[in-house]
């Protein structure tokens, strides 16, 4: 036997505080009759006590109280086999790590933000599978597809700029890397989530959505930053912000036009990040789900446990209708 919630096994101890209640209440009912009629006449007018009969109603009361506690803890035994299954679409999200993330035009800038509503992403997918590819000037598998979200948000947390050797920001480079993560067997639909301010190097990004758009694989872009752009951080340890050779400050600007570009050559969707920590959601509710096909992710037997509340249930009923029936005076003048 195995019980289903047994912290609520914590309240047998408000049992001895129902014995003592009874007994207290039962002592100063007896004082209130004794001196309204007295030790003699209070017997003769209400009939007298039988004490066994008494005690065994507060034993039967306390005996009903203890089994539907121990019914509300779910035991349960007995077991069958059930199948189930999970249906979803293989989500791999790509997020930009590049100097330029560091840019604060978002708060607390864009990395961080970035950062945030991907955790919030996490709660609410359910079924399907999510990966999560880091990228800079190259682009590597930082946790393969799975439906452990934990694990996907521990991941999450070591992403920073000096996680990548190269500098730079290659988003042909990117998407190339989290399309070649899919399962090629898989007919699961595939998704490419890419977050990032869109600066793109090597200038690649529309070629590579393009070569993923002929594979079915649609691309949903996630804009992070300010069309007017922000001034980007030095590397750690230099201080101040990054200058060109001119010696003037290198603004970063998000590039919603080629990011747009990219996401409708693969059927995708954009979104940009513009308040609250819901815009991730937002494109997951309305762009990957309204516009993939849920297939099955993972199926199997789980072991179910027949729950056996209601024999407790009924036992404490009939211990109450049992206490009900036992009459603990014999009958007086008043009866």
């Amino acid at each position: 036997m195995k019980l289903a919630h047994v912290w609520i096994l914590h309240f047998l101890w408000v049992l001895p505080m129902i014995g003592l209640v009874l007994i207290v209440s039962s002592r100063g009912r007896r004082r209130a009759m004794t001196r309204f009629a007295g030790r003699k006449l209070w017997p003769r007018l209400t009939g007298e006590l039988q004490e066994r009969r008494r005690f065994s109603k507060g034993v039967l009361l306390l005996m009903s109280a203890g089994v539907m506690i121990f019914g509300l803890a779910g035991p349960q035994w007995g077991s069958h086999y059930q199948e189930v299954s999970q249906k979803g679409v293989d989500v791999m999200l790509v997020v930009d790590v590049s100097q330029s993330m560091m840019v604060e035009d978002v708060a607390p800038n864009r990395l961080e933000r970035a950062r945030r509503e991907i955790v919030d992403f996490l709660r609410v997918v359910r079924g399907d599978r999510v990966g999560l590819v880091a990228f800079a000037g190259a682009a590597f598998v930082e946790c393969p597809l799975t439906l452990d979200y934990k694990a996907v948000e521990m991941f999450l947390n070591a992403l920073r700029p000096d996680l990548i050797p190269v500098a730079g920001s290659d988003l042909g480079a990117a998407i190339d890397v989290a399309v070649s993560s899919f399962h090629a067997e898989s007919e699961t639909d595939k998704v490419v989530v890419l977050i990032t301010d869109g600066e793109d190097n090597e200038g690649r990004g529309l070629e590579a959505a393009r070569t993923a758009a002929e594979r079915g694989i649609k691309i949903f872009v996630f804009g992070i930053g300010e069309t007017a752009g922000g001034p980007i951080p030095a590397p750690d340890g230099q201080g101040g912000f990054r200058k060109d050779e001119g010696g003037e400050v290198v603004l970063s600007k998000l590039d919603e036009q080629g990011l747009r570009r990219m996401a409708s050559v693969s059927s995708g969707n954009y979104v940009r990040a513009v308040t609250g920590d819901l815009d991730l959601d937002i494109l997951y509710f309305d762009g990957i789900r309204a516009k993939a096909e849920l297939k099955e992710v993972k199926s199997g037997k789980i072991r179910v446990y027949e729950a056996r509340f209601y024999i407790f249930g009924l036992a404490a009923f009939f211990l109450l209708l049992l206490e009900g029936l036992i009459v603990d005076r014999k009958p007086g003048i008043g009866h």
